[in-house]
């Protein structure tokens, strides 16, 4: 059965198969709401094989999520919303009618053209007529740190942006007093608000330089995983428990594989 080939179609009648009558408990309990974080996650598995450069992973991660929008689509079809037909035409379209360098008369010299082109027929197809139209149509279910940095670079687009990384970084001491003073207050509200203006700043900042925020947070997570797997690794060399070190003991360890692992 090696180099037997199935089609998108015989997944979406498996899909109708495991929700019928006969088919399976668990699927045909299942609804969009139900599905959604199950959805996203496969979205990640698939980022993490990218990321890995796994070939194999990636194959089966795009066979994840392409499950999911089969599952979806079943869903759809099942309360007369929408099917298969209407997913391919609606996003057809929008291919060709987003792409007029390509299908109609129109020209984009570079990627830069094309994405400018790409962002008013966007515009215009959600009757978008102010910024704050563009803004708000951002999606609410993006990570936290994406969605700041989409919504920060509309801003810059017309020209709500800082003009050099000083007047950024002052912004950030700024922030930073905030924080100390909502701190010294002890007020929670006051705290969570400060909290939310200095990841909004240190977003900007990462946007600025070009940087993207999630990856360089997720680079600080492994780089403090490694650190920390060094400093157990010191303390169980040196015959001592975790658990039985004091913060400045851990601390002192720390300073120790910081050092290792900075050459």
């Amino acid at each position: 059965m090696e180099n037997e080939r199935y089609t998108f179609e015989q997944l979406l009648a498996i899909m109708e198969r495991l929700r019928s009558k006969d088919g399976c408990p668990w699927d045909k309990e299942q609804t969009h709401q139900s599905l959604k974080s199950d959805t996203i996650e496969e979205a990640y598995e698939l980022v993490e094989a990218i990321n890995n450069n796994d070939d194999k992973n990636m194959q089966e991660e795009l066979g994840d999520l392409l499950l999911h929008i089969a599952f979806h689509i079943q869903i759809a079809k099942e309360e007369n919303r929408f099917d298969e037909d209407d997913v391919l035409y609606g996003i057809i379209e929008k291919m060709i009618r987003r792409h007029p360098h390509v299908f109609g008369n129109q020209h984009a010299k570079n990627s830069d053209e094309v994405l400018v082109q790409w962002d008013e027929i966007k515009k215009i197809e959600k009757e978008h007529t102010t910024t704050t139209d563009v803004m708000r149509s951002v999606a609410k279910a993006l990570p936290a740190l994406t969605r700041a940095s989409k919504i920060q670079k509309k801003a810059a687009k017309v020209g709500f942006d800082f003009e050099d990384e000083i007047q950024m970084l002052e912004k950030l001491d700024e922030e930073v007093q905030e924080m100390k003073e909502a701190v010294q207050k002890k007020n929670i509200a006051c705290i969570e608000d400060e909290i939310g203006d200095l990841l909004f700043q240190i977003v900007n900042l990462s946007r600025f330089f070009g940087l993207n925020a999630e990856n360089t947070l997720t680079n600080a997570t492994e780089k403090f995983i490694n650190r920390f797997e060094g400093i157990e690794e010191l303390a169980i060399n040196q015959q001592r428990e975790m658990a039985t070190l004091s913060l400045n003991e851990m601390n002192e360890l720390w300073e120790v594989v910081k050092k290792q692992q900075s050459f």
